[in-house]
């Protein structure tokens, strides 16, 4: 079975069911807090899919519902710079897994990848929360 370095919100709703399918089909998780983790640009973008910087933001960033913070996606550096200082802009969770860096938790993916003995029901990545999504640049 796999190791799989987790970096979560700890208290995350999603996060916490996103481990226990994981722990549920034999891997091994490494819980590590995204908030405090020391980013840094070059290391956060392993994570990301350079096209599909959409993908890139936590759309329940307290910030970015109530417009106070806005973020151009067609300034990748930037919006980068902004993730490593504010942790909380970054989609959870984000995954190592044998080299493989990965952000979101895509079960399709997963299971190809590493096998899930279990598939989720219903959506277990956007936070049950969140009352409305925001449109970035």
């Amino acid at each position: 079975m796999a190791t799989v370095i987790f970096y979560e919100k700890p208290g995350c709703i999603n996060n916490t069911r996103q481990k226990k399918l994981l722990r549920a089909a034999g891997h091994q998780v490494d819980d590590r807090n995204l908030l405090t983790h020391d980013w840094e640009p070059q290391t956060l973008a392993r994570f990301l899919q350079p096209e599909n910087r959409d993908s890139w933001l936590n759309r329940t960033h307290p910030g970015l519902k109530s417009g106070d913070v806005e973020l151009d996606l067609s300034q990748p550096d930037k919006v980068l710079a902004a993730m490593c200082h504010d942790p909380l802009l970054i989609r959870r969770p984000l995954m190592e897994i044998d080299g493989h860096c990965l952000q979101g938790f895509d079960a399709e993916l997963l299971d190809q990848l590493i096998g899930l003995s279990v598939m989720p029901d219903g959506d277990i990545e956007t936070c049950p929360r969140s009352q409305h999504a925001i449109v970035c640049k």
